[in-house]
């Protein structure tokens, strides 16, 4: 296999061998030029478990470590990322009600949060239904997401968040609040209107016009690698081809390359992005 020329990097993908494709969703990813990737923890839900305490997200965050493991053994640099999925509060609320829903997510968080002290982890992940809900739904996601900014602040760390579409020009005041950097702060599956470090699926439309731009931006495939919904969001060889075919086709530079694949990815995360 021929070396990659630069590091190509998806900022959000998951890894499954329990319920999907695996370590060979990962060569593909590296067979089509890609480098670096942000494993993901997965929610819950995926591993049959309905958590009742915060300790209860333990395998899942055990299952993502392990999983980055057998990836880097491919040769990839594997950076996991774990956290609670913001949309568990509308399964767990229906079992144990609201109030305590938020405090087992909390708790969850914190969690996570050790993984990031003790390096097994670089940053967390939070956020809040990106479907309509309730108003005491949406507080109750709202304190958790702001739980999970001060974490990040304490940690040192980045958080990604899962929300609904549009800017989110609350969070960023939720951001300054918790005395986190907004540009920390990353907007999974974003639209070019947040003032939050977006990442966008690779095929978005815009990125060519933002490279032009010289926006500060990232890539990702939102790959979720479950059997049940194959290719879903987009494939793990999405991030890589889409990067080279608008390179080729001449509608980003090389120097869009770097920003988008390295240097906001080292400013945002504290990571250092080299060709493995």
């Amino acid at each position: 296999m021929r070396s990659p020329r630069f590091p190509i990097t998806d900022d959000h993908i998951h890894i499954d061998p329990r319920n999907g494709r695996g370590i060979d969703a990962a060569k593909d990813f590296q067979r089509a030029g890609g480098t670096h990737l942000f494993l993901v923890s997965k929610p819950s839900s995926s591993f049959g478990i309905g958590p009742e305490s915060g300790q209860d997200y333990a395998p899942v965050f055990d299952e993502t470590i392990r999983v980055a493991g057998l990836v880097r053994e491919t040769g990839l640099v594997v950076f996991p990322v774990l956290g609670v999925h913001p949309a568990e509060i509308s399964r767990m609320a229906e079992r144990v009600g609201i109030t305590h829903a938020a405090e087992v997510m909390k708790a969850g968080l914190d969690l996570a949060a050790k993984h990031v002290t003790e390096g097994k982890a670089v940053a967390l992940k939070s956020g809040r239904p990106h479907y309509e809900v309730t108003a005491e739904v949406l507080a109750a996601s709202n304190g958790i997401l702001s739980h999970a900014l001060s974490l990040a602040r304490d940690c040192g760390c980045a958080l990604q968040i899962h929300a609904e579409g549009g800017p989110c020009a609350d969070v960023v005041e939720m951001a300054q609040k918790a005395g986190i950097p907004t540009e920390r702060v990353v907007k999974h599956y974003a639209t070019p209107d947040t003032s939050l470090t977006p990442s966008f699926i690779a095929k978005h439309e815009a990125i060519p016009a933002l490279c032009r731009e010289g926006r500060a931006f990232m890539m990702e495939s939102d790959y979720m690698d479950e059997n049940s919904r194959p290719g879903a969001v987009i494939g793990p060889k999405s991030v890589p081809r889409i990067t080279k075919h608008l390179l080729e086709q001449g509608a980003i530079t090389m120097e869009d390359c770097h920003r988008i694949h390295v240097a906001t990815v080292e400013k945002v995360y504290g990571v250092e992005i080299t060709l493995p």
